[in-house]
């Protein structure tokens, strides 16, 4: 049964912007380790990190919560299967509102091109 469902859209070019303005600070506050991994150094690393950002805060469009109650960047992980499908680790208050509301898991689909990245986010019980 779907719970609760979310979408985001981001500007690439603003992502970039706070990335020339805030640097490592922004990457090491909004991306987990293993996401900056991920991304970085990629041929379209912009387009890959704005992508991760979209499904963050489509994540939080399921949830409800927006950015209160105790919740960080980093309790949402954009992580990807063995074949490169991508999926959500939730952790934290992230993962606590998710149980209180029954979402099991939370499928997310990621699209990126030129100045734009989407994503869409539905949590389910299974």
């Amino acid at each position: 049964m779907i719970i609760g469902h979310g979408i985001d859209v981001v500007e690439i070019p603003r992502l970039a912007d706070s990335l020339s303005r805030h640097g490592d600070r922004f990457l090491q506050r909004v991306f987990t380790q293993a996401e900056r991994d991920y991304c970085c150094g990629k041929k379209r690393e912009l387009e890959h990190l704005a992508g991760r950002f979209a499904a963050k805060e489509a994540v939080l469009k399921v949830l409800g919560t927006g950015w209160v109650g105790g919740i960080s960047w980093l309790d949402i992980e954009v992580v990807n299967n063995a074949a490169g499908a991508p999926g959500v680790r939730l952790s934290g208050e992230s993962a606590r509102v998710a149980e209180r509301l029954g979402i099991r898991r939370v499928l997310i689909s990621i699209s990126h091109t030129g100045d734009w990245a989407a994503a869409s986010a539905i949590g389910v019980d299974d």
